[in-house]
């Protein structure tokens, strides 16, 4: 038996197929790269990292974070995975350019052909029909279907076009996150809207026998699973070697981000029934195709030796020219590029998710060449962020606590001088029952752990639209050209935390 929620981790809108035996699932990336990430799973509970679809995107100025831009809230949302005649395709939006991308390539880990789709089609769902006809199915409130031309580039002159289903009035959410599927020759259109009368994820699902015809259905699962009102819903369903069917939606989960969750699915009279007796079960029996199989995890430690593990990603577009791994010496050292008063607008700075329902991160920095102003460390990454550093400040070391609120402002502790340029932080977070806070320690010469300053709340806002991360960063107050050197990164999750 296993148990909800899936990965545990920051992992939103996902889509999910099955190619033979075994199940590919992607999830938004926003403005994190490498972006567009591919999972793999041979039981749909556990899953590893396959490729990134794209190293970067479009290299826009927002995305590398140059002069104050950025593509927070923005950049790559909502995939839509297909697999079609052999060939794997993903379609989605980015925010930032207001363009629809369509990748392509014969095999799940590549390399992917970029095109662009003609128009803006939000949380874009494709469907390629039996007859060799295609659609994309997009929309927020309003939902669409778009016939598409035979290569995918625009919409098919004199094609089909016409409004599905509508939810405009709810005052709090309309129908959106759409995921359309043909199933023994019946159309699904899977969608997500709220309650009217409060914030709740919900569930609907609408079918036809035919695309031209009138779509009709309703809610199939409202039901936050006794966890703080946060509904489970948006994404698709999948089908097992042996004929049962499974929704991997995901449910808001506070400021650790947005969970994936895993429903069985049975269907009555052609309509699919999502959970049971209208709730998801925490435990859910499930069949491995490949009984034995050993993951590898999604998160972890590392010692910088064997290159850049896909576990890390980069805030927003990396620059090649401001960091450095040395696998020999196990270190990742960034050199700052140029001035910024905000952690977030710091470039490379490499993260990775946090775990619910809690974790701990630890990391050694070596802060020798440092420029006066400059600040180190390790945060947790999100708009309103907890930081634990080391600065130089009149040629000595201080190690500080830096504390962005929710309304906005700044704190910074006042700093402790430390007689090393060497130091270890350590950075706790608690997200059960969306307590969301945060603790930030230090310590010299591997000595006790030290705490400073207060405990962090943390929050998942919409400006940044993601999940809290780990990260390792460094920027420049006053000039640029130092750099901090990181080594021993080390991950522990709720079961190794004392």
């Amino acid at each position: 038996m296993n148990v909800n929620p899936i990965t545990r981790l920051d992992y939103p809108d996902p889509d999910v197929i099955r190619v033979e035996d075994t199940y590919y699932m992607v999830s938004t990336t926003m403005h994190f790269m490498p972006g567009c990430e591919i999972l793999q799973s041979f039981d749909l509970v556990h899953w590893e990292h396959v490729t990134y679809v794209y190293e970067t995107l479009d290299h826009t100025d927002a995305q590398q974070l140059k002069s104050g831009h950025n593509i927070y809230g923005q950049g790559m949302w909502a995939a839509s995975l297909r697999y079609h005649e052999g060939r794997f395709y993903i379609c989605f939006v980015a925010n930032d350019t207001r363009k629809t991308y369509l990748y392509t390539s014969e095999k799940i880990d590549g390399p992917w052909k970029k095109q662009l789709i003609e128009g803006f089609y939000h949380d874009g769902s494709l469907l390629f029909d039996e007859d060799g006809r295609n659609y994309i199915v997009y929309g927020n409130d309003e939902i669409w279907i778009t016939e598409l031309n035979e290569d995918l580039t625009a919409p098919k002159k004199d094609g089909l076009h016409r409004l599905l289903v509508s939810d405009h009035k709810n005052p709090e959410l309309g129908y959106e996150g759409s995921h359309i599927q043909k199933i023994n020759g019946y159309y699904y259109i899977f969608l997500i809207h709220s309650l009217r009368d409060r914030w709740m994820r919900t569930e609907a699902c609408f079918y036809s026998d035919s695309l031209e015809g009138e779509f009709t259905g309703g809610d199939v699962l409202c039901d936050d699973r006794g966890y703080c009102g946060q509904g489970v819903a948006q994404g698709g369903i999948v089908d097992t070697p042996d004929g049962k069917w499974y929704a991997m939606l995901f449910q808001d989960s506070g400021a650790v981000g947005r969970i994936p969750i895993l429903v069985p699915v049975t269907w009555k009279d052609h309509f699919p029934v999502f959970g049971q007796n209208g709730h998801v079960p925490e435990e859910i029996e499930v069949h491995s195709t490949r009984p034995g199989y050993i993951y590898q995890p999604l998160v972890g430690s590392d010692d910088f030796c064997n290159g850049l593990l896909p576990r890390w990603q980069f805030n927003h577009d990396p620059d090649p020219r401001y960091y450095h791994l040395d696998a020999l010496q196990g270190t990742y050292t960034i050199t700052t590029r140029e001035v910024c008063t905000e952690l977030t607008q710091a470039v490379n700075t490499l993260t990775q998710r946090m775990s619910y329902p809690s974790c701990a991160a630890e990391v050694t920095v070596d802060a020798s060449a440092l420029k006066e102003g400059d600040v180190a460390g390790l945060c947790a990454l999100q708009s309103c962020y907890a930081a634990v550093g080391i600065t130089k400040h009149h040629g000595k070391y201080e190690v500080l606590m830096l504390d962005k609120k929710e309304d906005g402002i700044l704190d910074m502790t006042e700093g402790t001088v430390v007689e090393s340029h060497q130091m270890d932080f350590r950075l706790e977070a608690d997200f059960c029952n969306m307590k969301d806070e945060a603790r930030c320690y230090y310590r010299v010469n591997k000595g006790d752990w030290l705490p400073i300053g207060t405990v962090h709340k943390l929050y998942f806002k919409l400006d940044h639209f993601t999940g809290c991360r780990f990260g390792l960063f460094c920027y420049a107050a006053e000039e640029t050209g130092g750099s901090a050197c990181f080594r021993d990164f080390k991950y522990y999750d709720v079961d190794e935390i004392s």
